[in-house]
């Protein structure tokens, strides 16, 4: 070898990588050559195609078990990834997967469809097996890296992280539902998991239900204060920490699955299949993993009762399941096959003729490319699950439809339903609304069918999994490039909130109307900024609100609010309303507490150039935008110090160059949230740009939006790049809001 080229030993060092992906298993598959030597192939799958531009770009590394027990293999390169394999031994497979994540949690967290098992022993083989799967972590992680860890075989690995190495960003996303506190809570672990979860940075769900759900959990069970999709984590040193809990709904690559059914031999195959079913006017495709959560006996039921009843024939309609082996040394799933085989052979017994087989069953797995040629030449696609936390196969089949026909038929406890809302909905529990689906969706006309998947494609395109990796990483690191002018997602759903009935507009004003500047006092909103909130403000059903840290004496000052107006300043103790200025009393051991802060604080700026005290109504602020950055950020520490040991218990919160101290504890969340009663809104919009408009957009309900302006970890689900952009924001939801207008008049 060359001396000039690094050694295995070199690429393979500890500490070597920025981006870490956590998982139970690795991203590729083994195989042995008929000479003995070993090979991987790369496993298809949605996440490793999210994941593999990001873990290319970031020098990443990926961290999981490679399928197969007691075997030990060394860390090695894969198509430009470092993979890094934690060894499993077959009593470990046994109890840790699948036993504790498969017969205890799986059943537990999908509503107990089937009964779950609590056995002592999987718990500590569980805990035994995420800590290794944490301590490979965290030797391959460089300082500061981030390390984001995969589903709910891992949960407890987020806080074994946390406490090795606390420099490490974390975040964690649970692929598979969560289920209510009712349910939840008969874990005898319960405790244990949530704290695990509560390790992380950033924990993703599936559906705002699901992390809604787990909020709730933490506060029955640890008494956290959560706000909307913040959760306030204490930690051992007193120092809350603030873990973000919310929905980033999973997708796949739609372009791929696309690509693929565009294929001429892929069509070719397509009709073909349909084919060697004897060209029925009409096939039905089921695609689950054998498995007891996905409603197949149920789909099954309700299909042979359509028979039976004659409201389909198998001259007219065939079915074809597939259901791919699923966790076979499970008994649960044994007693699920011979069931359903057994269905599907009385079913064929009844209704099949010569001709024509009622039902095509499937039992194993094929390659994407039979799978996309499948779903083109299936007319309906049923995707009836009991409970699933997302179910991309409903999504794989609508990426595939180029052609603008087909209908999906899809559950509603299916996590995709809360944005595939074109597709055929229905309660796979209720057989004869599910049977009068089916026959909606075989009678469809070609014109609706055309309509619904135009709208359902664009979804699904729209979000793909690349965004969802994207949008989750910069949730949990604020990074990312943003750029200039107004996101089209942003524009879509501007125009949306813009037909509810009373709209309240609330935006931050340093950083979002005004750009930023040395003398706070110098800070106007941008020209097109002012113009756009003035047109909102003139109308009746749209209220304007300002929130700002600023005392509202400061924020009347430079605003020049539009009549009309609410304002609220120093983050929620002073509001004025229509019927004038609310503020809240201090009391006596506050206002003690505010003459020592005072002075403390005058002190350590007096030592700085360019620092500077501002004085609000129930605290302080130390300003430092002007110090020099090492600088600034010893003074903030020597302030908070001096101040911890001379006026404790004070709320802080820390700023865009700005240290503020509080006797009254307020933010902007609570003055949100009580502008939004007073104006009695049914939606708002919040855009802001500092870490204090957090609180803010973590207290928006599900309909609202909330846009970030500029980098940063937020909670917010869209983007601006600066000021400017604010403005053309507001231009366009002016704009919106009076087309609206103008269609409701015309109706009237």
């Amino acid at each position: 070898m060359n001396a000039a080229q690094p050694t295995r030993d070199d690429l393979y060092v500890d500490g070597a990588y920025d981006m870490i992906v956590v998982s139970n298993r690795l991203p590729v598959d083994y195989q042995e050559s008929p000479d003995g030597e070993t090979l991987w192939r790369s496993s298809p799958g949605g996440l490793v195609t999210a994941l593999e531009p990001v873990m290319r770009a970031a020098d990443g590394a990926w961290i999981g078990w490679t399928g197969v027990a007691d075997r030990e293999f060394d860390p090695f390169e894969h198509d430009g990834i470092s993979i890094i394999p934690v060894p499993l031994s077959a009593p470990e497979l046994e109890e840790y997967y699948e036993g504790f994540s498969n017969d205890t949690l799986w059943p537990l967290y999908h509503d107990v469809i089937a009964p779950p098992s609590f056995h002592r022993e999987w718990w500590d083989a569980y805990v035994r097996v995420n800590r290794r799967f944490a301590e490979a972590a965290a030797r391959a992680a460089s300082p500061g890296a981030v390390v984001w860890v995969q589903d709910y075989q891992l949960q407890l690995v987020p806080k074994m992280l946390r406490e090795s190495r606390p420099d490490l960003v974390i975040g964690f996303f649970n692929h598979i539902p969560f289920p209510a506190y009712g349910i939840y809570s008969q874990l005898p672990w319960r405790r244990q998991v949530l704290s695990g979860l509560l390790g992380a940075d950033v924990i993703g769900f599936q559906r705002a239900a699901d992390a809604g759900n787990f909020s709730r959990a933490v506060r029955r069970l640890f008494g956290y204060t959560t706000r909307g999709t913040l959760i306030e984590v204490p930690g051992d040193d007193g120092e809350i920490r603030r873990v973000v809990a919310r929905h980033f709904p999973i997708s796949i690559d739609a372009a791929g699955f696309e690509e693929i059914a565009r294929r001429p031999e892929v069509q070719a195959r397509a009709r073909e299949i349909r084919s060697s079913l004897g060209d029925p006017e009409v096939i039905m495709l089921g695609v689950d993993r054998l498995d007891y959560t996905k409603g197949i006996r149920h789909r099954l039921k309700a299909f042979g009762e359509l028979l039976r009843d004659d409201r389909l024939s198998v001259e007219r309609a065939t079915l074809v399941q597939v259901a791919s082996p699923s966790r076979e040394r499970v008994e649960t799933y044994r007693q699920l096959r011979d069931e359903i085989e057994l269905m599907v052979g009385r079913l064929n017994g009844d209704h099949s003729t010569l001709g024509h087989q009622a039902i095509a069953y499937l039992h194993h797995g094929y390659p994407r490319e039979e799978m996309v040629a499948l779903y083109l030449a299936a007319d309906v696609m049923l995707v009836t699950a009991l409970r699933d936390g997302m179910n991309l196969v409903a999504k794989e089949y609508v990426a595939c439809r180029f052609d603008q026909d087909g209908v999906l038929v899809l559950s509603e406890f299916a996590g995709a339903s809360d944005e595939l809302r074109q597709a055929v909905l229905v309660n796979p529990h209720d057989i004869e609304g599910l049977k009068d689906a089916m026959v909606e969706a075989v009678e469809m006309p070609q014109r609706e069918r055309t309509r619904r998947m135009r709208a359902l494609r664009r979804r699904v395109n729209d979000n793909d999994v690349a965004r969802w990796s994207a949008t989750f990483l910069k949730t949990l690191t604020g990074a990312g490039i943003i750029a200039p002018g107004v996101p089209d997602a942003l524009l879509t759903a501007v125009t949306g909130i813009a037909s509810t009935e009373r709209l309240l507009v609330a935006l931050d004003f340093d950083g979002t109307l005004a750009p930023l500047v040395d003398r706070p006092e110098d800070a106007r909103a941008t020209k097109r900024a002012r113009a756009a909130i003035e047109r909102l403000a003139a109308t009746d059903d749209t209220r304007v609100a300002i929130v700002s840290g600023r005392a509202l004496a400061s924020l009347r000052g430079v605003a020049d609010p539009p009549t009309g107006a609410l304002l609220s300043g120093s983050h929620g103790v002073e509001l004025q309303l229509d019927g004038g200025t609310v503020t809240i009393d201090l009391r006596d051991g506050e206002l003690d507490a505010l003459e020592r802060l005072t002075r403390i604080l005058d002190e350590v700026a007096s030592g700085a150039d360019g620092a500077w005290v501002e004085h609000k109504p129930a605290g302080r602020a130390l300003h430092t935008r002007k110090v020099a950055s090492q600088a600034a950020t010893e003074l903030q520490r020597l302030a908070r110090e001096r101040v911890e040991r001379a006026v404790p218990d004070l709320s802080v919160r820390t700023g865009k160059g700005v240290l503020e101290f509080a006797v009254r504890s307020t933010d902007k969340g609570e003055a949100l949230t009580r502008l939004r009663q007073h104006a009695g809104s049914s939606a708002v919009i919040y855009v802001g740009d500092d870490v204090t408009d957090e609180d803010a957009f973590a207290a928006l309900e599900s309909d609202d939006v909330g846009v970030k302006v500029g980098q940063g970890k937020s909670v917010a689900s869209y983007r601006l790049r600066s000021p400017e952009d604010v403005a053309i924001l507001l231009e366009h939801l002016a704009s919106a809001r009076d087309a609206e207008r103008g269609r409701s008049s015309h109706w009237s």
